[in-house]
């Protein structure tokens, strides 16, 4: 079986300052800690081989005897999985951290604020007049069998139209109307992978999207992004070609817009040399643009689509209603080729006969409202985000928050890899979240959790306190000597 092979390149990178000056540690126990840290925060994708104990001593100027000893440190930790004749890879010890996790599931008095989802309450006016509308709109639709797989006229060429306002020629004819973009992704995977197809996703990602590749059979290939790398490089793009090249993945799932959970935002030149990389490894794009709308610094630059030039790539848009108006309104899209539509058109009928044509109907009305609500959205997250900031700043500083120029959530770095106990132990403390290995494949990211600020600022600040004491019940030693990561 093919594995995704880290070069002793990037492991030197990601280890930053590893070595114990103090003398504290030996040099092999600074190795071995530094590398299990970048497995809890992601950065060495679980089940991935690590460089050769040679290569690595060059890359880091050390003694082999160092990597080696760091290496058997690892593997009797759980943290290695060695086979004769073969690299080792990465594994997850059965239980991390040395913490304590007791109480009641909920707080007694139960107002518990749940981070769990990031989304907003809907705007009620619009979305109530939108769905007047809609009624008034339905009769002519009365007298059909009201089934739409591809999508009702109206909404299609709505979307159309946003695209080619973006810059992305777009006829009605390449958009598919589903409902939500959860249905998207599962009829995009049906229709472009096969069970044991690898799927490239970016590392952290959207949680509900790992576990649509892995019902369809698929094996999701992490490759980390890195926020400390600015809008060109906090995603590896060396690191997706390297990946689809040696697992030969048919489908890339990727969120580069605002992404989730991070709220980054990749720029032109990396859309660019995106498209090039699906191209030249002949790997199926699909690009999660469901947070598009949500920007709160910047807008976002053209759909990653419109760098494909003279064709030679798939290039699939997924886009949705949910994060800019309303989850309740499961209408979502897949923009695509005509004749990948149709054999999308062709697959729905296993899962349903179409999106309900009163949901479509007020899509159309709340897309002719222009930019006006989603622009008060906007500015009620930037609110939120400072809010959320700012009481983290106070009541946690030690937490090392990613603040993207979109979205709806901080990604924060905690100093220790304790995410999935306080998520067991901070609903005693009034807060229900969703715990770090949730983004991630097969445990990592214990040493992050993700906090949307889509709640109003009250709740917030009732959510951040109770962290802390959910936090503090853990009993959590900070470890010492960590390496130089910055997130």
């Amino acid at each position: 079986m093919m594995m995704h092979a880290v070069s002793a390149r990037a492991v030197g990178r990601d280890l930053g300052g590893w070595r114990d000056d103090a003398g504290r540690r030996p040099a092999y126990r600074a190795l071995a800690d530094g590398i299990r840290l970048l497995v809890h925060d992601g950065r060495i994708p679980l089940g991935a081989a690590l460089p050769g104990e040679r290569e690595l001593a060059a890359e880091l100027n050390v003694s082999r005897t160092t990597v080696t000893t760091a290496y058997s440190v690892l593997r009797e930790d759980g943290y290695l999985s060695s086979r004769q004749g073969s690299r080792s890879t990465v594994a997850m010890p059965a239980a991390v951290g040395n913490v304590r996790v007791a109480g009641p599931r909920y707080a007694a008095g139960g107002d518990v604020v749940d981070l769990s989802y990031a989304a907003m309450a809907a705007p009620a006016h619009e979305v109530r007049g939108a769905y007047e509308a809609a009624l008034q709109d339905l009769p002519p639709f009365l007298d059909t069998h009201g089934m739409e797989p591809h999508g009702i006229g109206a909404l299609r060429e709505v979307i159309a139209a946003r695209y080619r306002a973006r810059g992305l020629e777009t006829s009605a004819a390449q958009i598919m109307v589903t409902s939500g973009a959860q249905q998207a992704i599962q009829l995009l995977l049906g229709a472009l992978t096969a069970p044991g197809d690898r799927v490239l996703v970016d590392h952290p990602t959207y949680p509900n999207a790992l576990e649509a590749i892995r019902r369809a059979g698929g094996r999701p290939v992490p490759v980390p992004v890195r926020p400390e790398g600015g809008a060109s490089h906090s995603w590896d793009l060396d690191g997706i070609r390297s990946a689809a090249r040696q697992t030969a993945a048919r489908m890339a799932y990727l969120v580069p817009d605002f992404h989730n959970p991070t709220g980054l935002c990749l720029d032109d030149t990396g859309r660019a040399e995106l498209v090039r990389i699906a191209r030249d490894t002949r790997m199926a794009l699909v690009v999660d643009e469901t947070m598009v709308d949500v920007w709160l610094d910047a807008p976002p630059p053209p759909p990653v689509a419109s760098y494909l030039r003279g064709g030679g790539a798939d290039v699939v848009t997924i886009g949705s209603m949910s994060k800019s108006h309303w989850g309740g309104l499961r209408v979502g899209w897949i923009r695509a080729a005509p004749e990948l539509i149709t054999r999308l058109i062709g697959a729905r009928s296993a899962n349903d006969l179409g999106t309900p044509v009163m949901d479509q109907l007020a899509a159309v009305h709340l897309a002719g409202l222009g930019d006006t609500p989603v622009a008060e959205r906007r500015e009620t997250l930037r609110v939120q985000r400072s809010v959320l900031l700012d009481e983290l700043s106070a009541r946690l500083p030690d937490w090392v928050p990613t603040v993207g120029a979109g979205g709806m959530s901080l990604w924060l770095r905690m100093p220790a890899p304790v995410s999935t106990a306080l998520a067991a132990t901070a609903p005693s403390h009034g807060v229900v979240l969703a715990a770090g290995p949730r983004f991630g494949v097969e445990g990592a990211f214990e040493r992050f959790v993700r906090l949307p600020y889509a709640r109003p600022a009250d709740e917030l600040r009732r959510a951040v306190a109770g962290i802390a004491s959910a936090y503090d019940a853990l009993g959590v030693t900070r470890e010492p000597a960590e390496p130089a990561l910055v997130v």
